[in-house]
């Protein structure tokens, strides 16, 4: 009986011991905070965040078969899946948002929550989750990247129409995401047969990059957030209460896109492209977007909703990755 109990004690205390990864992204968060990237040392770490991340997708290139690579494209369900958590679900939730007193959230802080929710998903980091998870790696490119350059127009015509705001193109997002994530994930497939065998004998590096370009990813926003007068635009209580907000909007999104997909037919694999894919927001899209759409002084803080959930959801799907993988592992 007391063995029984002993090793449910230290069943339950190895559940509670916080994960190494989980630490690390608080230690980007504090240490943005603190010490953020400022000047040319800002510039540099923009640098080394894209270089990561386009040898993160020249990786993934160069590991995905050609046939897993055309099984992915061809999945059009998940892509309609993802497509209309991205820019359906997540702007009616939005407008849910819109229905809360100004004495619990401010209007400006509710049309940022609703700004972000017109967003496209994330590309690197849905891709690198989805990867750590052991999800469909191939779909989950193919989804975000559509995601992506779709939202270059649906999310100027969805902040008119659900904003009132006039909107306008990025061109320069579609080079991003093309010069910095296909352009690498086609040099990886065109690279396969003489790399392919190499990088499938060390997989523990694919990870090492995976986790490593979303630690930068974490940073390098923070920072830019922090230099930006994060801590002075808002008060404590008002970010406690945007905080709250965006962690139930990622929850429900969460909610419905796992038990969603399952409803809907998907395999565990695609279940977990669906759940990183949809779930996500874009700030590196966000930013540059919000400065088109709004004037100066209104982009810093409708930006803020989106700083603090892309905060949110690298954290709660980190944890959630992890989780993925171990079942994977003991199944």
């Amino acid at each position: 009986m007391n063995q029984t109990a002993g090793s449910f004690v230290r069943r339950a205390l190895g559940r509670l011991r916080p994960d190494p990864y989980i630490l690390a992204l608080l230690g980007m968060v504090v240490l943005a905070s603190l010490l953020p990237a400022r000047g040319e040392a800002a510039v540099g770490l923009g640098w080394a965040t894209k270089l990561a991340i386009a040898l993160l997708f020249f990786l993934h290139g160069a590991k995905l078969s050609r046939e897993a690579v055309i099984a992915g494209i061809a999945h059009w369900r998940l892509h309609l899946t993802v497509l209309a958590s991205t820019f359906v679900l997540f702007p009616i939730l939005g407008l849910g948002v819109m229905l809360l007193p100004e004495t619990i959230l401010p209007r400006q802080l509710a049309l940022g929550v609703l700004f972000l929710c017109c967003l496209p998903s994330t590309v690197q980091s849905s891709i690198a989750f989805t990867a750590i998870a052991r999800g469909n790696v191939a779909a989950a490119v193919c989804a975000a990247s559509a995601s992506n350059l779709f939202g270059i127009a649906l999310t100027p015509l969805l902040a008119a129409m659900l904003m009132g705001t006039q909107g306008g193109f990025a061109p320069s997002a579609v080079e991003g995401v093309v010069v910095q994530l296909l352009a690498p994930f086609v040099a990886g497939q065109v690279a396969r047969p003489w790399v392919g065998r190499w990088v499938d004998k060390h997989k523990r590096l694919t990870g090492l990059v995976d986790r490593g370009s979303i630690l930068l990813v974490v940073y390098s926003a923070f920072s830019e957030a922090v230099v930006g007068g994060l801590w002075r635009k808002v008060d404590l209580v008002e970010i406690v209460i945007l905080l709250i907000v965006c962690a139930a909007l990622l929850v429900v999104v969460l909610a419905v896109t796992a038990y969603g997909s399952r409803l809907m037919g998907f395999d565990k694999e695609d279940e977990i492209t669906i759940v990183f894919c949809g779930s996500k927001k874009s700030l590196a899209s966000g930013v540059p977007l919000a400065g088109i759409l709004f004037p100066g002084a209104a982009a810093g803080v409708m930006v803020l909703p989106l700083m603090l959930f892309h905060q949110i959801q690298l954290m709660a799907c980190a944890v959630i990755a992890q989780r993925y993988a171990a079942r994977a592992k003991a199944g």
